[in-house]
């Protein structure tokens, strides 16, 4: 059996979970406007492995959000995998941010589109079909009513963003699902444990978390 320790936390939401052979055996997390990360994170690991009832030592690798997302919450979140790989002698994973939030989207058609708030109409943004396959990758965008105005499938977003997004994002095609704000370390653990099959894991000494910060800077069409 694997035990993988999943950490999420790119957004408000600071997220830990643990899976067994992929599957999520228990997750702890909490949204607070204040980014509670650093007083939260660790008391939230040490939660969820005493409630499963494994130690530290039992853990095969730690998986953690690779960004995009909020800096202080990625180096925090990075800092602590980081520290626990290299404590434990364990691999270290790096999970794509974004399709961790995708995941949370069940749907059967269309294409979703994880979006990550950055500030006034700027997000963080990718494009995934329903089997979670990149049909764009990771952008910095400006949104305006241009946006996605090609596309004539049906688009799934979610994040935390959505409020801002449907002020310009109208058309009728344009799917929200309002319930699916943040990215979750439940929905990490069966995206960690194909990485670790694979042994697609990264350098615990030179890993950095994903940092995104240009934007595009759009026009509207004449």
């Amino acid at each position: 059996m694997t035990y993988i320790l999943n950490i999420e936390t790119a957004t408000k939401n600071c997220s830990v979970s643990v899976a067994k052979d992929g599957k999520t055996l228990i997750c702890k997390e909490m949204a607070e406007q204040g980014y509670s990360h650093a007083e939260q994170l660790h008391v939230f690991i040490e939660d969820v492995l005493q409630a499963v009832g494994i130690k530290f030592s039992d853990l095969n690798a730690v998986a953690v959000s690779q960004g995009p997302g909020s800096y202080t919450g990625l180096r925090i979140g990075v800092s602590a995998a980081k520290g626990l790989a290299f404590a434990l002698n364990i691999p270290l994973i790096a999970v794509d941010t974004m399709k961790v939030l995708a995941a949370q989207a069940k749907v059967t058609d269309g294409l979703i589109v994880p979006m990550i708030d950055a500030r006034r109409m700027e997000v963080y943004s990718a494009v995934f079909n329903s089997n979670l396959e990149k049909n764009r990758d990771v952008t910095a965008e400006i949104l305006t009513e241009d946006s996605y105005s090609d596309e004539t499938q049906k688009l799934y977003f979610i994040g935390d963003c959505q409020e801002k997004c449907q002020t310009v994002l109208t058309k009728e095609n344009f799917i929200f699902l309002e319930n699916v704000i943040y990215p979750s370390a439940a929905e990490m653990s069966a995206l960690g444990y194909i990485k670790y099959k694979k042994n697609d894991t990264v350098d615990v000494a030179y890993f950095e978390p994903y940092y995104l910060k240009d934007f595009l800077i759009t026009t509207k069409k004449s």
